[in-house]
């Protein structure tokens, strides 16, 4: 055995959808913790930073963005509408379809765990510079604009905790 062999490499070490599921599982565990010390759940925190400067959304496209089920995303924003944060609206032209958007009140508690985020998101791109921070974010919404239509697999909350 020489020097010169190659370690054996397991497929998952070069699979992007491994190594991205495993880069987001790290960097997002970071965060979840200062969520919880902030007083919110991962799914709120998920739910708010995804309705917050936006406008409203469909409850299904909002479980696709927090990567969340559906019916845990209806429970919780039962909740949440409950406490003042979001409030549901009718689409204008599909009555099958109900809308929600983050209200004021929503905005404000979030607002300061938003900042919180993005110190985080500074952190943990500094090293790699500015410019290779962009490309990276750029390339990733390109990668989700090009496979949204694929059929997803049921979105797992990897913390379905009920507050």
């Amino acid at each position: 055995m020489g020097s010169t062999e190659k370690k054996p490499q397991r497929f998952v070490d070069n699979y992007l959808p491994a190594l991205l599921a495993q880069a987001s599982q790290l960097i997002s565990s970071e965060f979840h913790e200062v969520a919880r010390q902030e007083g919110f759940s991962v799914s709120e925190w998920r739910v708010m930073a995804s309705l917050a400067g936006g406008d409203a959304v469909s409850i299904g496209r909002l479980a696709q963005i927090t990567v969340t089920k559906q019916p845990t995303v209806t429970r919780l924003l039962d909740r949440m509408e409950t406490q003042g944060q979001v409030e549901r609206i009718p689409h204008e032209s599909d009555r099958r379809i109900t809308l929600v958007r983050i209200t004021r009140k929503g905005a404000a508690k979030v607002e300061h765990l938003m900042q919180l985020a993005s110190e985080h998101e500074r952190r943990v791109l500094e090293p790699f510079g500015l410019t290779r921070a962009e490309e990276l974010k750029n390339t990733l919404r390109l990668m989700i604009q090009l496979h949204a239509h694929a059929p997803s697999d049921a979105a797992q909350d990897e913390d379905d905790e009920e507050r």
